[in-house]
């Protein structure tokens, strides 16, 4: 599966009743709250990486970019802006892009 297939997925299910779709609950309280999610998954992943079980680290991870995207989607910054910065960051060094932001 694709970042931009899962965040089609989200995109449908944001339709759903909250009764029947976490992600249409979720999205319902607010982006504050699908902030507060993503950084508990994210807080998670980095346990796992401590700990060093790759298994449980995937299974974080999955849910960590899960919540990144509905995270997104409660701000309404669409994925493909996500993408295109990635996209422009490519045209120099990942050394550089660093210094530039320091700044």
């Amino acid at each position: 599966m694709t970042l931009e297939e899962l965040d089609t997925i989200i995109a449908t299910r944001a339709t759903a009743d909250p009764d029947e779709s976490w992600t249409a609950r979720l999205l319902a309280k607010g982006p504050d709250k699908a902030a507060e999610k993503f950084g508990e998954e994210a807080i998670e992943a980095i346990i796992e990486v401590a700990r060093g079980d790759r298994e449980k680290l995937a299974n974080e991870a999955a849910d960590v970019l899960f919540h990144f995207l509905v995270m997104l989607r409660a701000r309404g910054v669409p994925l493909s802006d996500v993408m295109a910065e990635l996209e422009r960051r490519q045209a120099r060094s990942g050394l550089a892009e660093k210094a530039a932001r320091d700044r």
